[in-house]
């Protein structure tokens, strides 16, 4: 009986996000406008060529870049299934981004959702003959249809993101319905909520400029969740749950950092100067983060692991995300000190100390990067730069309402999913490893 009501609870509030409420919010901006209708001779090829350059590369960041990162962390026995697990996600929230995800989260609409302009991509148009295309109104010197593949990418990561959290004994087919569900009913929401004008975020003055909400803290939470909800792996802490091959892990690596300047410089979305200073500033915090992580380590243990390392540069990748548009070197070095030593101590100390199996850290590096970028963003942000102001209440307004909605839904998609299709592995199949119990076959041959 519970089940049953869980269900119809989770199909009404589908409903209710499709057919959503118009009730204006009371400190919302003016009536936002809409995409339109422009001449093709209007559209800029510098920035529609950096912007084609970008959605490559964000698309990179996660097929090959996470897809290695996480593989070469697991065991050997599930290299193949966590690879799995970003490729599968490209796939579905591509297909449902271009079916409703794309319109619930950049179409105008209500404070917290998008409208239905663009369901199944309806209204975007290129017309060579007439010499007519639509443009999004955030993005005018550009193809809509270059604006919505780039949020695509943005829309892909983040649930790929959150499968570092369940690696290694989470069913593959429940592991779909658990992505399909989030990036409807979370990832778009909040990405309406940040990124449209019309969202209510966005009307308070929340500063993210690539993703520190809307991605890092979102997934961070998720997973979180969802390591909470599964449970420990069968043998943590008992067995040898050690990376299986740091080479691809460190690939990984070095794929995502060159990827994330189309992540973060790509959001100034034109080839302009602020794209410049994203580019730059991502660089140094990257840098900055994997030092700092290093130090901290090798006063630890006297010695910097590679591993650690990695760590460190993807710590600060995540915490200058949101703020890449908007601070100077000076913060950039800041943002990356203060997260190399804050993931750090959240992915060892505060782990430890909770027992939470977070297989690949998560939370300890995209939950925990991206609500310290996100904050220093409203205390380092530079008007002349970004030509806004921060403010570290209206930042953190921003992270506590991401926290509270992400790790509210995402708990109550997985009861549902644990309680019709159910969640983990059996201990037998998690023993043999997912590759072979999962999808039959493995990194030495198939089994089909």
């Amino acid at each position: 009986m519970k089940q049953s009501r869980f269900g119809h609870t989770l199909f009404f509030y589908l409903l209710a996000l499709i057919f959503h409420s118009s009730i204006a919010f009371a400190d919302s901006a003016a009536a936002p406008t809409k995409p339109f209708i422009t001449e093709i001779s209007k559209i800029n090829s510098g920035d529609t060529a950096w912007m084609l350059v970008s959605t490559a590369f964000v698309l990179m960041m996660t097929i090959p870049g996470l897809a290695l990162f996480y593989s070469g962390l697991v065991r050997k026995k599930n290299a193949l299934s966590t690879i799995g697990h970003s490729f599968s996600s490209v796939l579905l929230v591509s297909v449902l981004w271009g079916i409703l995800g794309y319109s619930l989260a950049f179409m105008p609409g209500s404070p917290w959702l998008g409208g239905m302009d663009r369901f199944f991509l309806k209204g975007l148009i290129f017309l060579k003959d007439e010499g007519k295309l639509t443009v999004h109104h955030a993005a005018t010197t550009i193809p809509e249809s270059l604006y919505m593949m780039y949020q695509l990418t943005f829309a892909v990561i983040t649930p790929a993101l959150i499968s570092g959290a369940f690696a290694e004994r989470m069913k593959f087919s429940s592991m779909m319905v658990f992505v399909g569900l989030w990036s409807l009913l979370v990832y778009s929401p909040i990405a309406h909520w940040v990124w449209e004008p019309s969202g209510w975020l966005a009307a308070k003055g929340v500063l993210d400029f690539a993703g520190g909400t809307a991605v890092h803290i979102n997934a961070g939470i998720a997973g979180l969740v969802v390591a909470l909800v599964l449970g420990r792996r069968s043998d943590f802490r008992t067995g040898n749950i050690a990376p299986h091959n740091l080479v691809l892990t460190l690939t990984g690596t070095f794929l995502l950092w060159v990827g994330w300047f189309g992540f973060n410089a790509g959001s100034a979305l034109a080839a302009d100067g602020r794209a410049g200073m994203a580019m730059m500033t991502t660089h140094m915090a990257t840098a900055a983060a994997a030092l700092s992580w290093g130090l901290i380590e090798y006063v630890h243990h006297k010695r910097a692991s590679l591993l650690g390392l990695a760590s460190g540069a993807v710590s600060g990748l995540v915490a200058i995300t949101p703020a890449a548009g908007f601070v100077n070197f000076e913060g950039s070095l800041l943002i990356g000190i203060a997260a190399g030593i804050a993931c750090y101590f959240c992915s060892t100390s505060l782990k430890e100390k909770f027992g939470y199996d977070d297989s690949l850290d998560v939370f300890g590096i995209h939950g925990v990067g991206g609500i310290v970028g996100s904050l220093l963003t409203g205390v380092l942000a530079v008007k002349e730069i970004g030509g806004v102001e921060g403010s570290f209440s209206i930042q953190l307004l921003g992270v506590i309402a991401t926290i509270i909605y992400s790790g509210l839904v995402t708990a109550v998609i997985l009861f549902v999913i644990k309680n019709t299709f159910g969640l983990r592995v059996s201990r037998e199949a998690e023993e043999e490893g997912l590759d072979l119990s999962e999808h039959g076959e493995s990194i030495e041959s198939s089994h089909l």
